[in-house]
């Protein structure tokens, strides 16, 4: 019987550690967008963009 509560012991140990340091515990990087993908530079560009005459 003593077993199967150290079974039982090692099984919740075990997926209590995975939940807090496995895949998907840190979060992900920020997402780094190129100046020519970010759409509000380009609205930035069309604004500073001389009228020509």
């Amino acid at each position: 019987m003593i077993w199967l509560f150290a079974l039982i012991g090692v099984i919740t140990v075990g997926f209590l550690l995975w939940r807090a340091f496995g895949p998907g515990s840190r979060p992900a990087p920020p997402r780094v967008i190129a100046p020519d993908d970010d759409p509000e530079f380009l609205r930035e560009l069309d604004r500073r963009r001389p009228l020509d005459p």
